[in-house]
């Protein structure tokens, strides 16, 4: 059953992607145009000692920027959208319910976005003449875990919404802090080890940047990649099932 939802969320998000083809190609143009500046500005005022490096690492920030703010945010304007079209009361009536419907269309949303970011990283790595290290099993060991705690926010940001109705001022200064968690190293910011996809993130980068194989990284790595995951999803599955209470109690459900 669940395997069914999943795949209708999917089909959905590729309708609406197909469907509203002008939006999808700017939001895809929007995010290679600012890979382009940052490509200028290293290229010109960057260190020449560094320019490569450097440009390895604006490719993976750029290209996860993309999927935190698909991610995370798309479940926020879903909501909206729900509540908008008046369909918001037909899918908390669903025999699913409304967790797990949410969940199979944010994992259809991050599948489904993460191909077009394979795409983007392949331009940006054309147009940038820089080439990246793809270690398959140790970016899929990493980017799970990483995934999970994406999840965990969506659900943060779908209670809010569910509650609040409007919250795109929140998800516009979302864009900033998803930017510091996608471009901060934690060699710079330890702390942000305890923010939510850092670690993923961070472990990722040196894969893809530096060639890190999946035996350079300690069991500490992995143990704080894993716990990281695990409560924010909890934290989020928490959340949002205390916002569906408060919105049915209060009958917010059928109201935008």
């Amino acid at each position: 059953m669940l395997r069914a939802v999943l795949a209708a969320n999917v089909r959905k998000v590729v309708i609406e992607l197909l469907r509203y083809l002008p939006n999808t190609i700017s939001l895809i143009v929007t995010f290679y145009v600012i890979f382009l500046a940052m490509f200028l500005g290293i290229s010109v005022v960057g260190d020449p000692a560094t320019v490569d490096a450097n440009l390895r690492f604006a490719i993976v920030g750029n290209a996860f920027w993309f999927l935190l703010l698909v991610g995370v945010s798309s479940m926020g304007w879903e909501l909206t959208t729900e509540a908008t079209r008046g369909t918001l009361e037909q899918l908390a009536m669903s025999p699913m319910g409304m967790t797990r419907i949410l969940l199979a269309r944010m994992v259809g949303t991050l599948g489904v976005h993460l191909v077009i970011t394979v795409g983007m990283l392949l331009l940006t790595m054309l147009t940038a003449g820089q080439w990246l290290s793809f270690d398959l099993p140790l970016l899929a060991a990493v980017l799970l875990p990483t995934f999970v705690a994406v999840l965990g926010l969506g659900f943060m940001v779908a209670g809010l919404a569910l509650v609040y109705k409007q919250i795109s001022a929140l998800l516009q200064v979302l864009q900033f802090v998803f930017l510091g968690f996608a471009f901060v190293p934690l060699s710079v910011a330890p702390w942000l080890e305890l923010a939510p996809v850092v670690k993923g993130i961070d472990m990722v980068r040196m894969a893809l940047v530096d060639g890190v194989t999946l035996a350079a990284f300690a069991p500490s790595d992995w143990l704080s990649l894993l716990l990281n995951g695990a409560v924010y999803l909890a934290a989020g599955l928490l959340a949002f099932r205390l916002a569906e209470r408060r919105a049915v109690n209060r009958g917010l459900l059928g109201q935008y």
